[in-house]
């Protein structure tokens, strides 16, 4: 995910969440991706069982709750679009 998505699924600054990410990164926990003008953030494969234990553990959490869902939507949102976006370039070829 890129900031942007992150400041809307958190409600966050982009200040705020960028700080994080920052601090995630240095510590070894999410990874980046650059394309274009875009960074896109992801957890590192090795990190990725202990977060989701942790997840589980929170899953009782209401705004955890609320900030899953609105990822849930934003995602396959995204989905639709890449596909939109893919099938009208294969229509170009």
């Amino acid at each position: 995910m890129c900031i942007s998505d992150l400041e809307q699924i958190l409600d966050f600054t982009q200040t705020k969440t960028s700080r994080h990410l920052i601090y995630l990164k240095n510590s070894g926990i999410v990874s980046t991706r650059k394309h274009d003008q875009w960074v896109f953030y992801h957890l590192k494969d090795e990190v990725y069982d202990i977060i989701s234990q942790i997840f589980q553990f929170l899953e009782k959490d209401q705004t955890l709750k609320i900030d899953l869902q609105t990822y849930k939507t934003m995602y396959s949102n995204r989905e639709l679009a890449l596909n939109k976006l893919e099938t009208k370039n294969w229509q170009r070829e």
